[in-house]
C-alpha cells in the first residue's frame, strides 16, 4: 500500500482528494491538510511514497526543490488549476514526479498517485502531447478579457445567474457573451466545453510523449 501526505488544499479540493484516495485499497491517506511549513517535518514522521502539493499554496517553485533535495523517495505530485506546459516543466525540473489540473478526474488521480509512487512521471494529457495546457486551446487568444472570465466560469460549471452575480452584470449579458466563447471556439454547447475542461492524467517518458501503461 502507498502512503500519501497531502498539504494543505482548498475544501473541496481537499474533500475530493480525500475521498478519491480513501477509496483506493492500493493508497493510504496518513496525512492531509498539512502546511507547507510542517510539510518537512511530516514526510520524516511517515515516509510517504507520494507527496501531494497545491501549487497555489507554494512560497516559491523552489519550495518543491528542497523537499525533493531532502526526500528524494518521497515522490512529488503537485496540482494547479490550469497548468500551462511551462509550469509542469518547470515542476518536473524541480524535482516532482508529476503535476496534474485540479480538473483531473477521480479515476486519473488516483491512477496519477499510484504511478507516481512508481517513479513514473504523469501529467495533463495535453501537456504530454505538448500542446498548451490552458484547458480550451490556443482560440482562447480571439476571447476578450470579459469572455475569459465568462468561460472560466462556464468551465467550472457556475450557472448564468452565479456568473452574472459573480461578474456584477446581466443574465442576458452573460448569455451573449457565452454564445461568443463558444462560436469563437468552435463549441456546440456548454456541456462540450466543460467535457473539453476536464483532464487526463497520463504517464510519460523522460521526453514527456505518452506511455502505454497497462
Amino acid at each position: 500500500m502507498a502512503r500519501v501526505v497531502a498539504g494543505k488544499f482548498e475544501d473541496l479540493v481537499a474533500v475530493g482528494l480525500d475521498r478519491v484516495i480513501g477509496q483506493d485499497p492500493g493508497l493510504e491517506l496518513v496525512a492531509a491538510n498539512v502546511p507547507l511549513d510542517e510539510m518537512e517535518q511530516t514526510v520524516e514522521e511517515h515516509s510517504p511514497a507520494v507527496v501531494l502539493l497545491d501549487f497555489g499554496a507554494l512560497t516559491e517553485p523552489a519550495d518543491v526543490l528542497r523537499l525533493h533535495r531532502r526526500f528524494p523517495e518521497s515522490r512529488i505530485v503537485v496540482f494547479a488549476n490550469r497548468p500551462t506546459v511551462a509550469e509542469c516543466t518547470q515542476m518536473l525540473s524541480f524535482g516532482a514526479t508529476g503535476c496534474l489540473s485540479k480538473q483531473t478526474k477521480a479515476r486519473d488521480i488516483v491512477s496519477a498517485i499510484q504511478l507516481a509512487s512508481e517513479g513514473q512521471h504523469v501529467l495533463p494529457r495535453s501537456a504530454a502531447a505538448g500542446d498548451t495546457v490552458d484547458r480550451v486551446g490556443a482560440e482562447a487568444a480571439e476571447l476578450t478579457a470579459r469572455e475569459r472570465e465568462v468561460l472560466e466560469l462556464l468551465q467550472d460549471a457556475y450557472t448564468n445567474a452565479e456568473i452574472a452575480e459573480r461578474l456584477s452584470i446581466g443574465v442576458e449579458t452573460v448569455r451573449t457573451h457565452a454564445r461568443s466563447v463558444y462560436r469563437k471556439l468552435g463549441v456546440p454547447s456548454r456541456r462540450e466545453l466543460v467535457r473539453r475542461a476536464e483532464q487526463d492524467a497520463v504517464a510519460v517518458d523522460e521526453e514527456r510523449r505518452p506511455l502505454a501503461v497497462s
